[in-house]
C-alpha cells in the first residue's frame, strides 16, 4: 500500500482506522481487549503493532515474557501468518529520540539524563510527557518500509477514561501555545492524525453502572474535543438468560432429587434465592445495554472467560472481534 493511503479495511471485518485507541474504565479489560484487536488484526499475514505507554507492563504481564524494552520486538505470532509486535513508549526515551532527530544532539542528549534535566522538563511541564508519547504512536503509525506502511494497524493500550481526554488533545493545547518550531510542527501532526479518519477511539466497558456512566461520559468528551470515536466494547458479556417463567422452590427440589443431589429446605431455598437474584441482575444488564446502544455508536460484545484471559483466551476474544458487525 503506498505511503500516504488510507487503508480500506486492513482486516476486512468492519476496523477500518489504521490507529486504534482503546480505553475504557479501570478493571474492564482494556488491556486484554487491546492485546486481542492486535491479534485479530494481524490475521492473514498482517502485521501489527502493540503499544502501551503507561508504565505498567501490562502486555508483559499478559503474555507471560519479560519486561518491554522501548524497542519494537515480536510479541507473538498470528493466525494466518500475521504478526504482532510489541512497545512500551518510555517519555524519557522518547525524549532523546525527539532531540535527537531534530536537535541533532546525539550523546550530548543522552547526557542531559545524567543531569537530571529530562525529569525536570517533563515535570516542569507535565503535558510535555504526553506529546512524546503520543508523538511516538504517530511516528509509528504513518512510518513506511519501502513503498508500504510498517505496520497494517496500531492498537494503543491508552490511559482509562477519566484521562483519556485529556491525554489526546495535549497536542492540540501544545500546538496552540507554541508559536514555531518543531514542538509545534509535531504538534499539530499529532493532533491532525488524532482527529482523522485513521483512527478510532474504541471504549471497553462492562455490563456495570460505574463504568456504562463512565463510557457514555468519555464518549460525549471525546465527541466534543473531535476525535473519531470507534467502537463500544462490552467485555465479560454472559448469554442471555432463557425465557421463560421463573423456577418455583418445588420444581428446584424435584430437579436435584432426580439428579441425586441433596434437596434439603435450605438448600433448596438458597438456590431459589439465587436465581431470582441472577433475573435481577440480568435485568439490570440489559437497562444498561439499552442504555449503551442509545449511543449511536457499534457494539461488540466479547464473551466472559471463566478460566481468565490466557493465550487460548486472547485467542477467543481475537476471534470474537474479528467476526464483529
Amino acid at each position: 500500500m503506498r505511503a500516504g493511503k488510507q487503508p480500506a479495511d486492513p482486516a476486512g471485518t468492519g476496523w477500518p482506522a489504521r490507529l486504534h485507541v482503546v480505553t475504557g474504565k479501570g478493571g474492564t479489560g482494556k488491556t486484554s481487549v487491546a492485546a486481542a484487536l492486535a491479534v485479530a488484526l494481524a490475521a492473514d499475514g498482517r502485521r501489527t503493532l502493540l503499544v502501551e505507554v503507561e508504565g505498567r507492563q501490562g502486555i508483559a504481564q499478559l503474555f507471560g515474557v519479560d519486561p518491554l524494552p522501548y524497542e519494537e520486538r515480536h510479541l507473538t505470532d498470528a493466525p494466518g501468518g500475521g504478526e504482532v509486535r510489541a512497545l512500551a513508549v518510555d517519555a524519557e526515551e522518547a525524549l532523546l529520540e525527539y532531540l535527537d532527530m531534530f536537535y541533532k544532539l546525539g550523546a550530548a542528549g543522552r547526557a542531559l539524563r545524567r543531569f537530571g534535566a529530562i525529569d525536570f522538563a517533563t515535570t516542569i511541564a507535565p503535558g510535555l510527557r504526553d506529546v512524546l508519547l503520543t508523538g511516538k504512536v504517530k511516528e509509528a503509525t504513518t512510518r513506511t518500509a519501502g513503498q508500504r506502511r510498517a505496520y497494517d494497524a496500531v492498537v494503543l493500550d491508552a490511559p482509562p477514561t477519566g484521562r483519556i481526554g485529556r491525554f489526546l488533545n495535549v497536542t492540540a493545547e501544545t500546538a496552540r501555545l507554541a508559536k514555531v518550531g518543531p514542538i509545534k510542527s509535531q504538534s499539530e501532526g499529532v493532533s491532525a492524525l488524532l482527529r482523522s479518519p485513521m483512527t478510532a477511539v474504541h471504549v471497553v466497558t462492562l455490563l456495570e453502572e460505574m463504568p456504562v456512566q463512565e463510557t457514555v461520559d468519555s464518549i460525549a468528551e471525546l465527541t466534543s474535543l473531535g476525535f473519531p470515536v470507534g467502537r463500544v466494547i462490552v467485555n465479560g458479556a454472559r448469554p442471555a438468560l432463557p425465557a421463560g417463567r421463573a423456577v418455583t422452590t418445588a420444581e428446584l427440589r424435584q430437579g436435584l432429587l432426580a439428579a441425586g443431589l441433596p434437596a434439603d429446605r435450605a438448600t433448596v431455598r438458597g438456590l431459589h434465592q439465587e436465581a431470582a437474584d441472577q433475573v435481577v441482575r440480568r435485568e439490570l444488564e440489559e437497562t444498561l445495554r439499552a442504555e449503551l446502544v442509545e449511543l449511536g455508536r457499534p457494539l461488540t460484545e466479547l464473551p466472559l472467560l471463566p478460566d481468565g484471559v490466557d493465550r487460548a483466551g486472547l485467542a477467543r476474544l481475537a476471534e470474537a472481534l474479528v467476526r464483529a458487525d
